[in-house]
């Protein structure tokens, strides 16, 4: 069924326009059904690895096929990937979130907080002032750092407010975002091995994920605290 799902994604990105979608509507269900079914599975295995996600429901992890193209200069009405999001309090959480990504030539597992809001990423600078040992200490472990690499995310060039440059965490106070990501082959999502993949990645971003969690813990997200 995966190597059906790149197939359908490739042709898509080919011919990325309603009447191509709607003649392949029963082939995009078929294919969209099987990538639910491994969510499902991610999710269930995540569970016992997070509690906090655990009133997630598979269906509301996978993100809409259909693009936003109100304000894009990009007018493809479709996505040319499948992605599904986990994250306590859903897939518009403030906190961090574990992410699968699908796509040709293009498909990777990531973890952490992408561009948080003014008040979250505060926060987030805070505990790396208070604990920026603990996250040096995670981002540096040889295992850690061979399986994703650095850090990723958008940096200031100069020193966030209330810090100066000769902070000793200064080159993580300056992200804006605070992601780790891990390329998945694309014999892995044919074979349907990225379910491994991911289940194996979240497990080694969890201490970086706790950091993000407790550094975030008192943001409200509209439903309630984190």
């Amino acid at each position: 069924m995966s190597q059906q799902l790149l197939k359908f994604l490739n042709e898509l990105s080919l011919n990325n326009n309603k009447e191509w979608m709607d003649s392949h509507k029963q082939r995009f269900t078929t294919i969209r059904g099987g990538f639910l079914k491994n969510v499902e599975v991610i999710l269930n295995k995540l569970v016992e690895l997070d509690p906090a996600l655990s009133d997630l429901k598979p269906k509301d992890c996978i993100f809409r096929q259909n693009r936003d193209i109100r304000f894009s200069a990009n007018k493809m009405p479709y996505k040319i990937n499948l992605a599904a999001y986990f994250a306590a309090g859903g897939k518009k959480s403030v906190g961090p979130g574990y992410y699968l990504h699908l796509q040709p030539g293009e498909s990777f597992i990531a973890g952490g907080i992408w561009m948080p809001s003014s008040d979250v990423l505060k926060k987030i600078r805070q505990e790396i002032n208070y604990s920026g040992k603990e996250l040096e200490s995670i981002l540096s472990d040889p295992a850690f750092k061979s399986y994703f690499g650095e850090i990723e995310g958008e940096k200031l060039k100069t020193s966030p407010k209330g810090f100066d440059g000769d902070h000793p965490y200064i080159h993580y106070l300056r992200y804006k975002s605070f992601i780790v990501t891990k390329r998945i082959p694309d014999q892995d999502v044919i074979s349907e091995n990225y379910v491994n993949l991911a289940l194996q990645s979240f497990g080694m971003m969890k201490p970086f994920q706790d950091f993000l969690y407790r550094a975030v813990e008192e943001v409200e997200d509209g439903s309630g605290l984190l």
